[in-house]
């Protein structure tokens, strides 16, 4: 905790940083010259003023581009990175030459050192440059692709390669479109959901209302007087009425979903007596489509952790739909068995089946495949939504659920949920 702090106080005040590391290469300096040239102390004050003269000098124009921020008013990181190089040359060319004029070196000398440290400011300023023209392509790399996110490219994606700090910049920008990407994706969904809601909306109202209106203004100007057509525009009005009534559960339903707002009250419950009540209730419908509804559910199915009321609806929305989609004479069959530590429900009926094109599709939201908009010999029509749902409610409970159709074998609804918590 203390080094933490102490760091943090130095970052604070940078020209304190600066001075300490100064004094420590003095420190460093004068301890390699006083032991490996055992010079006489004379010489030894008079390193410690050089010294201390130059690294004055050195920290206090470090001090004043760090202040002033001059290595940022440059027009490119290039130009900030030799300018560095170039002062950098400049402040040792006087080190190098004072000390060899102390050393009693000769003109000669002199003049052939000068030579060499011109060289090797020459060399590193060459070299400096070519090392920056990485760095700046790399940099107009990031500055194009975010000029090309900014213009809606979410396929931009930048070379991440290395271990940088442009590199882990690379690799944050690649993170940061892949999330606009998923996000863009999801608003793209939303907005089509909308569209297609409205759609399915104003399809699925206008064509009951439109009938309830026929037949009630029939009935109202007396264009039907006999008692079995009155009773036919009845029922039928009746039939609509509760297609509507359907639809708005359904929609009540689909709202909790796309919320995320499915709240399980899960308990542990007889999974065989649910199957039994659902069927109980289903049996009437089956039987007016002159289908043989029948059961079969392992004794040692009991007992579940689950939502009564979710599975319930689940177990509906696969029976009723198999119903609804099976030929008058064919035959439906509910299985359930325990799989290991999981449950299994099947559904499966005879005689018809699910187009392979359809298959992927099957569970999302507004279907439009032929069978969630087909009408049944009892007026039904589908919303496209329940066997979304039924996915949704198993999805809560942990649990998967899935199709498998043939020709030859008619079409399985099976969906697996946790027996235990």
């Amino acid at each position: 905790m203390t080094t933490i702090k102490f760091n943090q106080h130095l970052n604070r005040h940078p020209f304190l940083l600066f001075t300490i590391s100064m004094v420590i290469a003095i420190g460093i300096a004068m301890l390699i010259f006083v032991l490996s040239m055992k010079p006489p102390p004379r010489d030894v004050r008079l390193m410690i003023l050089f010294l201390f003269g130059t690294s004055f000098v050195t920290t206090s124009l470090a001090y004043i581009c760090y202040r002033f921020d001059l290595v940022g008013r440059f027009p490119s990181v290039r130009w900030g990175i030799l300018v560095t190089v170039v002062l950098t040359i400049v402040l040792i060319f006087p080190n190098v030459w004072m000390i060899a004029r102390l050393m009693f070196i000769s003109l000669h000398d002199l003049q052939l050192v000068a030579v060499l440290l011109i060289f090797a400011g020459v060399a590193a300023t060459a070299f400096g440059y070519f090392i920056t023209s990485t760095m700046t392509h790399r940099i107009n790399n990031l500055s194009q692709a975010v000029e090309r996110l900014g213009e809606g490219h979410f396929d931009t994606r930048l070379d991440a390669r290395g271990s940088d700090e442009i590199a882990q910049l690379s690799h944050t920008f690649n993170s940061m479109v892949d999330s606009l990407q998923r996000i863009d994706a999801e608003k793209r969904e939303i907005e089509q959901t909308r569209r297609d809601l409205t759609a399915w909306v104003s399809h699925d109202l206008r064509t009951p209302l439109a009938s309830i209106q026929v037949m009630i203004e029939a009935l109202l100007d007396d264009v039907v007087d006999d008692k079995e057509t009155t009773e036919r525009y009845l029922q039928t009005s009746l039939t609509e009425i509760r297609h509507i009534g359907r639809l708005m559960d359904s929609f009540f339903e689909l709202s909790q979903l796309d919320t995320g707002r499915i709240e399980l009250e899960r308990e542990y419950t007889s999974l065989h007596s649910l199957i039994s009540d659902t069927m109980s209730r289903m049996m009437p419908q089956a039987e007016r489509q002159q289908i043989q509804l029948a059961g079969q559910v392992a004794e040692d199915i009991d007992p579940v952790f689950m939502d009564a009321t979710k599975i319930q609806q689940v177990l509906y929305n696969l029976i009723d739909n198999a119903i609804r989609y099976t030929a008058a004479g064919e035959h439906i069959l509910v299985r359930a068995r325990r799989i290991g530590a999981q449950v299994q429900v099947d559904v499966h009926n005879t005689g018809t089946h699910i187009d392979v094109e359809h298959l992927p599709h099957i569970f999302d939201n507004f279907y439009r495949g032929g069978r969630s908009r087909a009408q049944s010999a009892d007026g039904h029509r589908g919303t496209g939504l329940g066997l979304a749902i039924a996915r949704a409610f198993v999805e809560a409970h942990s649990g998967t659920i899935r199709v498998e159709s043939q020709p030859e074998r008619g079409t399985t609804f099976s969906f697996v949920i946790p027996a235990h918590d």
